[in-house]
């Protein structure tokens, strides 16, 4: 059996899938082939049931991919000559011609203006797309990238509420729970119980700048944020550009393309300026108190570009961060190569900073997850702890 080029017939088979309409990513060609592996290809009934639960997410999904698998995987006999010619849309939004070939052909006869991605192992595509920075994404590319940035997985770290509970590890004894022990058979020896403060979700408050200057890259850090609101629970979203908006609500929808529509309809300074001791100074001033508590992280989404007077920008970058367990400033431009902070809102801003961090692709975007999950239960001191361009 010719390995390469069963790869591609498995990418071949998970593009006609998503042009079908199924919701496949660039990892499905590699899940399928891990299904194969796992079940083999002896029994049709086994490939077509591992096949399917890879592939397919919701019943509709059925009728399609029963389509396809028949087209590819049906009867042995069948030629390339003998199957339709089916089009599809490749990653640069082009039609395609794509003959498509079945286990018996074993070859996937594609026009060369479409790129088919053999190498299921090493997931090249992917990986390339991920280091794509969001304003140099064509049309196509931002649908993967939605996919990639809604698969990321989180494991934040848990903060030290004030309530302690009881624990046997704990460095704190439990005098109550002790006293009470002793009513007990074994209470002429006095064992003692210990406590500790009990951990919870640590809150993250996102402020996202929507202004002119990061219009190309708003849309996928709304996508950043509804991946966190979901597997995050406890997390308070903001827009800016001239003034504040809070667009919590509206990110909880379970959809994310939903969750982006209710926003645009509920902010309206869309590429606006941009102030951002303003919107900062109506932060602390009406939200602060509500959502920051808890030992928050915030986490601000800026170029730095401001057009607003720097000494409100000072006094309330300063009142932000005292509010703050950490403050994060996620900035796209940080990611190119020879960037320095030479916008006057960017240098008035940082000695408040904690961690200045570049965020202009996925690559980026999980850097930024491995940082949220390393924060420790304690809170330190220091401001610009670290600075990754």
């Amino acid at each position: 059996m010719n390995g390469e080029a069963f790869s591609a017939n498995l990418v071949h088979f998970a593009r006609y899938l998503r042009a079908l309409g199924l919701v496949v990513g660039p990892e499905t060609a590699q899940d399928l082939a891990a299904a194969a592996g796992a079940v083999g290809l002896g029994n049709r009934l086994d490939t077509y049931e591992a096949f399917k639960a890879v592939a397919t997410v919701r019943v509709g999904d059925r009728p399609a991919f029963d389509h396809a698998f028949e087209l590819f995987f049906g009867t042995e006999g069948i030629t390339d000559d003998s199957q339709p010619d089916v089009a599809f849309v490749t990653r640069d939004n082009r039609a395609t011609r794509a003959s498509l070939p079945t286990l018996a052909g074993f070859e996937a006869d594609v026009n060369d203006d479409a790129e088919v991605v053999a190498d299921i192992g090493g997931g090249s595509y992917s990986e390339r797309l991920a280091r794509r920075d969001f304003g140099m994404l064509t049309q196509a590319e931002r649908e993967e990238v939605r996919m990639l940035i809604a698969r990321m997985i989180w494991r934040p770290a848990d903060a030290l509420s004030r309530r302690w509970v009881s624990d046997r590890r704990g460095d704190r004894p439990h005098i109550r729970k002790t006293f009470s022990n002793l009513t007990r058979p074994e209470g002429d020896l006095v064992p003692f119980e210990y406590m500790a403060r009990r951990p919870r979700r640590r809150p993250l408050v996102v402020i996202a700048d929507i202004s002119g200057s990061m219009e190309l890259y708003a849309e996928m850090f709304l996508h950043f944020i509804h991946a966190a609101q979901g597997r995050l629970g406890r997390v308070e979203a903001f827009v800016f550009a001239t003034r504040l908006t809070r667009v919590t609500r509206e990110m909880r929808q379970r959809d994310a393309a939903h969750a982006l529509g209710r926003v645009s309809e509920s902010v309206q300074d869309w590429s606006g300026g941009t102030r951002i001791g303003d919107t900062l100074a109506e932060f602390n001033r009406e939200w602060s108190r509500r959502v920051a508590r808890g030992g928050a992280v915030g986490l601000v989404i800026s170029d730095g570009w401001d057009t607003g007077d720097p000494a409100t920008l000072d006094a309330e970058m300063a009142r932000f961060a005292r509010t703050m367990y950490r403050v994060v400033w996620l900035n796209p431009l940080a990611a190119r190569a020879g960037y320095s902070p030479e916008a006057r809102g960017m240098r008035t801003v940082l000695p408040y900073v904690d961690d200045f961090l570049a965020a202009a692709s996925v690559l980026d975007l999980r850097e930024v997850v491995r940082m949220l999950e390393s924060l420790p239960s304690k809170s330190t001191s220091g401001r610009l702890r670290s600075v990754v361009r």
